[in-house]
């Protein structure tokens, strides 16, 4: 899979996952992808400062972008 390949499955995988956030006032974006197995996203909106954002984080981001794009180790979240 080429990096543009990858990038266009980790969109898919947040486009999935966009409604489920955006339903609790929230929203995700992408912002790199690093080495091809390291994807930085941005958590905003009501999803900033959220108690269970981490956890949003691995079962809900990590898993779902995992099943587009098996290569991927590790979703991060960057703070601004």
């Amino acid at each position: 899979m080429t990096s543009e390949e990858l990038k266009v499955n980790v969109e898919k995988a947040l486009d999935e996952i966009r409604p489920f956030l955006q339903s609790d006032g929230g929203d995700i974006s992408l912002l790199s992808i690093e080495n091809d197995t390291l994807v930085k996203v941005q958590l905003q909106g009501a999803c900033v400062g959220c108690s269970v954002n981490q956890m949003t984080l691995k079962s809900g981001v990590e898993m779902t972008i995992k099943k587009y794009a098996p290569q991927i180790e590790q979703v991060i979240n960057i703070e601004i």
